[in-house]
């Protein structure tokens, strides 16, 4: 369901003829990179947190994680995921799957700055074995932002 949903969501854009589905996993950076023959930080991977009470999803380049000083700074208070159990109840997609696309109401999307490294970029595209190639002026548009911020730092 959820891979029709974000299919639909890129549908309004003219985006949807850009995804990619895949005979095996694309669920973790590494698998999507392996999968699309890319580096690992052109997959555009999404995180899921949670703002006091409303959930928020942070798309950042997939060699990235968040830095807990400046998600402190940015939101006023410490970063907190979902448990995997929480994340399709409250997003709309699985982990592993989870995009910007075909989410639930209420849901606000963050663009870290890491994603501006790139011409084209993967996110996934609602399961765990799809992805959507995408420039920046494209996810942009398709993910209905609300602001680009500086969360994250690269992985060591």
């Amino acid at each position: 369901m959820s891979l029709k949903n974000a299919k639909e969501h890129l549908e309004k854009y003219g985006l949807d003829s850009k995804i990619k589905q895949f005979d095996t996993s694309s669920a973790t950076v590494r698998e999507a990179a392996i999968a699309l023959n890319c580096k690992e930080a052109e997959i555009a991977k999404t995180l899921s947190f949670l703002v006091g009470d409303k959930p928020i999803l942070i798309v950042t380049a997939g060699n990235r994680k968040i830095d807990n000083a400046r998600y402190k700074s940015k939101f006023n208070e410490k970063a907190k995921m979902f448990k995997a159990d929480e994340v399709e109840p409250l997003i709309g997609h699985k982990v592993g799957g989870v995009c910007p696309f075909g989410i639930k109401d209420g849901v606000d999307v963050y663009l870290d700055i890491s994603l501006k490294d790139f011409d084209i970029i993967y996110p996934a595209c609602g399961s765990s074995n799809s992805a959507v190639k995408l420039t920046i002026k494209e996810l942009e548009k398709a993910s209905n932002y609300k602001e680009w911020i500086d969360v994250c730092k690269i992985i060591e």
